[in-house]
């Protein structure tokens, strides 16, 4: 018989910042997800705006090749974005039919075949602009209205107490 060792620690979970970070990527996907579902788009992501592009940090997304076009990482520049002009607000934050007002809104050709979109700006608790939470469809979405807004401005808020808590600047 083998004599009684000390006492074995519990297992303990320690925060870190490499799990408090895979925390809030997790929190911030399934954001995304719950966004894009109650929206009913095909797309969702939240962008951060860096040196003049437009760069996707997190993206949620149907299957498929619409799926496709989007992809975390990947950036595009700033002028020739939606999101630039719902932030500078020379475009409204909901477009219910993108192709039924794009010569009249000036639309960049880069959005291509988009069919809705709906965007707001992500404010960090300085008050800088982070960015933008965005979502589109490839098809017209009538189904965008003023309470789908005002859901995508308080998950723009989440959004931005998420990235305060990331960089150590946690909301009170």
């Amino acid at each position: 018989m083998t004599p009684p060792g000390p006492p074995m620690a519990p297992d303990l979970l320690i925060a870190t910042p490499d799990l408090a970070d895979a925390r809030i990527d997790e929190a911030l996907q399934d954001l995304l997800r719950l966004i894009r579902s109650e929206l009913h788009m095909d797309v969702a992501f939240v962008a951060e705006f860096v040196e003049g592009r437009r760069v996707f940090r997190h993206v949620d997304a149907v299957d498929g090749p619409v799926g496709n076009l989007v992809q975390p990482g990947d950036s595009h520049p700033l002028d020739e974005s939606l999101c630039q002009r719902v932030v500078d607000g020379s475009l409204p934050p909901v477009i219910n039919d993108v192709q039924a007002v794009r010569a009249q809104l000036a639309l960049p050709e880069a959005i291509g075949s988009m069919g809705a979109h709906a965007g707001v700006p992500v404010r960090l608790r300085d008050g800088s602009v982070y960015g933008t939470l965005c979502c589109f469809s490839m098809a017209p979405n009538a189904q965008l209205d003023d309470l789908k807004l005002k859901r995508l401005e308080m998950s723009a808020s989440i959004v931005a107490r998420l990235l305060d808590a990331a960089s150590g600047n946690p909301t009170d």
